[in-house]
């Protein structure tokens, strides 16, 4: 044994021999060569200019996962200032990659067999704006590096490129310091910021988002890494385009990928800020898709709905705890024998719920239903019918492919075939003419499957089993597929955390879609076409903004829909993960993101549901959803929840405009709503791994309890003064040493507003259409005791049932608003673009809240589109004060202690008019 050799040698030997050893104490060979890379032989300047395209001659063949592509092509192109695109792929035949018709792109030259010819490039490198791209001969190996002071963001000299038909590989450098993020979905515990040698395997996969470090429900190849580079935060990000399964091994000083398939396919944006590296990332994916407003709103759901006057008594529940709520959703419990696009006649009657659907229709509350891919398998099923004589359903060997979800044995609608999106369309169209719903929620889209392999309906017994209890267990008849190499490819990565079948409870990989592609290829797309094709749906439907909830996502499944993280546990655990994975999509673009409100199940405390709606209220996307199995765990249940529910969900109604308008820039730029602290504070080194706090926006931080029992929360603030938005009297004034001790007790949550910043909010309410026709009040932040300082903000305002979210007369207001100190004299101004929607509308600003001054208010003076205003029966102005109360670092001069806050009131400022105000700070001895 191992330990008899150490008894005897040096201790150098010792650890050399146990190094080699196996486990049985036997010398353990060296791992098999998995290949020996590639030279360059020839690189020529694309015949239509602005690319280069090169040619790649293997060194040695090797047989480990296959044999060697012997000839690869490389395509080179600066496709804008700030994005390089790099693609290897086989030089003698096209392969598989993402359809351009899912995601739009700028297409690379088609591969077919012959060579494409060119002025020879002769240069070392090719230089674009901000990027370079550099490689050598023999060994090929590439590097992307800054123009402005050649620091490489990516160098892949120190491995081997290896391509064969089923394993592709190719390894990066990294500095050792690097904050990297992304390459998701999977929970992660250790926070947002990426740990080296935790596992990263990307296939969608319908597991619990309770498992750690696993693949789970999206696939995002894309990660962005920041650097502190002599004191500032330098951000870039790279995507590697590929849909086939993939583990990535990150081991800090590396990144290696492992790839089933396709081709390498790498996007590098250059940032260098983190919002412009998201800037550019969606410009290329698709920006986020425009939501509606009533979606910012507060959301209830249950499996277990089990009839329409269960719902009923649900909504009535919240508005007698008046608790707001915007949005009802029934899981499958509305659909007759879970078949898609049906009613559940005996416990949802159409007349009566359409009665019901009017109700809170008036009321502005809205009404979203769950439908699954799979159809049932039932000849008197219309869905069915009309799919069956369309011809839209995904095959193995040359039948539909039969898997078993909730109605029993289904078949899969394939969404690359056009057949197959025109009639869900038409399935999509038809149930609402059937239910007026105003969503649509996609779900076990990965797609879930509770069988593996190839299955028929049995003939010995009833499937689904009448009255189970645990309808997810396979009741086909079912064998596993082995014979191919789409089902047992050489390379097994590691899915579900243990290496199982692609195909495991999901359909065979082996199974074909349109035009044969095939399910190992296209697995990981299988969500995002849904999406796509519900967003048509939708979008046709009279001429609304739709608005669609997926679970499994791809890299631009954003601009088509939200997400919610899926099937979590009421847990503390599961609370604080919820955090990391809401900023990570952020960083995926798809900045519509919540997790389930108080866990999915098992049922939670009251103290954990208390924290969970406060932190909750604050998620973009804001829902308490629970399984059939678990108690009842609506807000209002308890009576401590139901007030921590009016607390938080109270403030998150008065920062509904600032929301909204965060879903406009989402938008415009692809800034996400919920940002990790970096995202504003680049060269704050200590928030790089920040995971327990984070900002809506720029400007407003929320810092929730995470701890059982905890009555405080020790909170992480960069410099500057930071506000508090329940009580602004209460500010925090850090230097960035440290953290700061915040009280919290049980039904209160920490929400600070930055410095430099003007918040628009508006009075609240219970709906949020009620709240939304309220009078402004801009909250206005400047640092603590300034003299000079300045602060700005915005807010968008339209009609959200529009399409289209663009800034256009008559449709949309878009204001920004300016303030700023100099020594005694305050300003506070704004400018209006498309001004006639807003005052059509009549949305006014009745106060000003502005904090960090010193002294009280005078000689006040309003101009209204350049004319002085006096004042009327509308509006009456006044300035008062409040002493602000320091907290947390107490490290300011004492002068600045009698810091006041500032209300101008008694306003009637149309919104849609340019204004300004301005008055002299006065200091009483």
């Amino acid at each position: 044994m191992p330990g008899s050799i150490c008894c005897s040698r040096a201790l150098v030997w010792c650890v050399l021999l146990l190094s080699l050893a196996g486990s049985n104490g036997v010398l353990a060979s060296a791992p098999p060569k998995v290949g020996s890379g590639y030279k360059l032989v020839s690189m020529v300047e694309h015949p239509k200019g602005g690319a280069l395209v090169g040619y790649l001659q293997l060194k040695k063949r090797t047989s480990t996962y296959g044999p060697d592509i012997p000839r690869l092509r490389l395509f080179v192109k600066h496709e804008t200032k700030d994005r390089i695109r790099v693609q290897i792929t086989d030089a003698g035949k096209q392969r598989w990659e993402v359809p351009y018709s899912l995601l739009q792109r700028e297409s690379a030259p088609p591969v077919t067999g012959g060579r494409i010819t060119g002025i020879p490039f002769t240069a070392g490198e090719y230089q674009g704006e901000e990027l370079v791209f550099s490689y050598g001969r023999d060994p090929f190996w590439f590097a992307v590096h800054r123009k402005s002071n050649r620091e490489a963001l990516f160098n892949t000299s120190n491995g081997a490129l290896v391509f064969k038909d089923q394993y592709l590989e190719v390894s990066t450098a990294l500095p050792k310091d690097a904050a990297l993020y992304g390459l998701g979905e999977n929970t992660q515990p250790g926070g947002i910021r990426l740990r080296p040698n935790d596992p990263y395997t990307i296939y969608t996969t319908d597991i619990s988002a309770i498992s750690l470090n696993t693949d789970l429900y999206g696939s995002h190849p894309v990660y962005m890494d920041l650097r502190s580079l002599g004191g500032h935060g330098v951000a870039h990000a790279v995507l590697l385009l590929n849909s086939n399964g993939m583990d990535v091994f990150y081991r800090g000083a590396s990144l290696t990928y492992k790839v089933n398939g396709g081709l390498l396919d790498f996007y590098f944006f250059a940032g260098p800020t983190p919002l412009a590296v998201v800037d550019q990332y969606t410009s290329m994916i698709g920006r986020p898709a425009p939501m509606p407003y009533w979606a910012f709103g507060f959301h209830q759901c249950r499996w277990g709905y089990k009839n329409l006057s269960v719902v009923e008594g649900v909504v009535e529940g919240y508005r007698n705890a008046q608790i707001p709520l915007d949005v009802i959703w029934n899981d499958d419990d509305h659909m007759d024998a879970a078949k898609d696009f049906t009613l559940d006649p005996v416990n949802y009657p159409r007349p009566k719920l359409l009665a019901f659907l009017d109700e809170i229709h008036e009321r502005g509350m809205k009404y979203i239903v769950l439908i699954d891919p799979g159809i049932a398998v039932n000849d008197s099923y219309g869905v069915y019918q009309r799919g069956m004589e369309r011809d839209v359903f995904i095959k193995l060997d040359g039948q539909p492919y039969l898997a078993q979800v909730w109605p029993g044995p289904v078949y899969f609608p394939d969404f690359l075939n056009p057949s197959g999106v025109s009639w869900w369309i038409d399935e999509v169209r038809r149930f609402h003419e059937l239910v007026p719903v105003d969503g649509l929620w996609i779900d076990m889209n990965e797609a879930s499957n509770f069988c593996t392999g190839k299955c028929t309906i049995p003939t010995t017994h009833l499937c689904p089993l009448l009255n189970s209890t645990n309808p997810w267990v396979c009741c086909l008849d079912c064998k596993n597929l082995t014979n191919t190499r789409w089902d047992e490819p050489p390379y097994k990565i590691n899915a579900s955390g243990e290496t199982t079948r692609l195909g495991f409870k999901t359909i065979a990989t082996s199974a074909t879609h349109y035009n044969g592609v095939l399910e190992y290829n296209a697995h990981s797309l299988y969500g995002f076409s849904q999406a796509i094709a519900t967003h048509q749906a939708l979008q046709g439907l009279q001429g609304k903004r739709p608005f669609i909830l997926t679970r499994s996502t791809f890299v631009g499944s954003g601009a088509y829909a939200a997400h919610w993280t899926g099937d979590n546990k009421g847990t503390w655990e599961n609370l604080r993960y919820s955090i990391s994975t809401m900023l990570n999509f952020g960083i995926f673009g798809m900045p519509m993101v919540g997790a389930d409100i108080c866990g999915f199940y098992p049922a939670p405390t009251e103290e954990l549901c208390n924290r969970w709606i406060e932190l909750g209220a604050f998620y973009p996307f804001s829902r308490d959803h629970a399984n059939f199995a678990s108690p009842r765990q609506e807000l209002y249940v308890w009576e401590s929840v139901a007030k921590s529910a009016r607390n938080a969900l109270g403030m998150r109604y008065r920062l509904l405009p600032y929301l909204y308008t965060l879903n406009y820039q989402a938008h415009l730029t692809g800034a996400p709503v919920a940002r990790p602290v970096f995202f504003s504070f680049p060269d704050f080194t200590p928030c790089y791994g920040l995971s327990t706090q984070y900002l809506l926006g720029d400007g407003v931080m929320v810092s929730p309890v995470l701890e059982e029992g905890a009555t405080s929360v020790s909170a992480t603030f960069p410099p500057g003064s930071w506000y508090n938005l329940f009580d602004t009297t209460k500010v925090v004034v850090s230097k960035g040493e440290g953290s700061v001790k915040l009280d919290a007790p049980l039904n209160e949550i920490n929400v600070h507003v930055y410095q430099n910043t003007i918040l628009p909010m508006q009075r609240g309410g219970t709906v949020s259409k009620e709240a939304r026709a309220t009078p402004f009040t801009l909250v206005v932040a400047f640092p603590f005791g300034a003299t000079e300082a300045d602060a700005e903000g915005a807010v968008y305002v339209d009609d959200d049932e529009r399409p289209e979210m663009v800034l256009a007369e008559g449709q949309a207001t878009y204001v920004r608003f300016y303030a700023s100190v100099r020594g005694k004299a305050v300003t506070v101004r704004s400018e209006v673009d498309m001004d006639s929607y807003s005052l059509q509308k009549e949305l006014l600003i009745e106060k000003l809240s502005v904090l960090g001054l010193e002294g009280a208010g005078k000689d006040l003076t309003i101009q209204v589109d350049g004319a002085n205003l006096t004042a009327n029966a509308a509006s009456s102005p006044y300035i008062a004060g409040a002493n602000a109360e320091l907290q947390g670092h107490h490290d300011v001069e004492s002068r600045s202690q009698k810091s006041v806050v500032v209300e101008v009131g008694g306003l009637a400022l149309p919104l849609g008019k340019t204004f300004t105000l301005t008055w002299n700070m006065q200091i009483e001895a």
